[in-house]
């Protein structure tokens, strides 16, 4: 759906909470915002609407962002950066303008769907998508995802359930990847590749 927003979705775009990112509207405004990609649904009651990062770089004063191509918090297309591959999409402050909201988006899911309302452990979202969740995790604190000529650290599926694996180009980048996902609520132990001798997180989501 092109062109800008109406005053009135302007309206609610500034009013969003500025933690958050959460919406206050009538429906016909909300259900308008995510046709331009500028909100999303929470897939859980009470399926309140929050910006996507296009939304907040409008509610920051940038009308004239795209909203073409969305990249909304988990439960919409955002995809946090996993490291070791040809990943394409935005870089530099708009980069970590969407990191930001889809760690918001997480965080406010987790409010909602974890029983107690706990925010520093994972959510039933982030142990069905795991490599995303950890990685996300990750790219919002400022690690550095591994890219052409660029080292960093790389999430990978396992075997095992419930768990990645996340190598880093040296230990002190594996400690720190390995405190993060401490404090991200996950549960990280070092391992060691019995062939190669690589050394890696094995990481899984903490449950209480």
């Amino acid at each position: 759906m092109g062109g800008p927003p109406s005053a009135a979705q302007r309206r609610v775009v500034e009013g969003a909470d500025p933690e958050t990112g959460r919406l206050r509207g009538t429906e016909a405004q909300l259900a308008a915002l995510v046709k331009r990609g500028l909100a999303f649904r929470h897939p859980r009651p009470p399926h309140d609407h929050f910006l996507t990062p296009a939304g907040q770089r409008i509610r920051e004063g940038e009308p004239d962002a795209p909203a073409a191509a969305p990249q909304p918090a988990p439960g919409g297309v955002f995809a946090a950066r996993v490291g070791g591959g040809e990943e394409s999409g935005t870089s530099g402050p708009a980069r970590l303008r969407e990191v930001r909201g889809a760690w918001q988006g997480l965080l406010e899911m987790r409010r909602m769907t974890n029983r107690d309302g706990a925010t520093d452990r994972p959510c039933d979202w982030e142990r069905s998508h795991l490599v995303r969740a950890a990685a996300l995790a990750l790219e919002a604190a400022g690690h550095e995802p591994e890219g052409p000529g660029i080292p960093g650290y790389r999430v990978r599926a396992t075997p095992q359930p419930e768990a990645v694996a996340v190598y880093a180009p040296d230990e002190a980048t594996l400690r720190a990847c390995a405190a993060t996902l401490e404090g991200a609520g996950w549960q990280p132990g070092v391992c060691t590749e019995p062939r190669t001798r690589v050394r890696y997180l094995l990481a899984s989501p903490r449950r209480v």
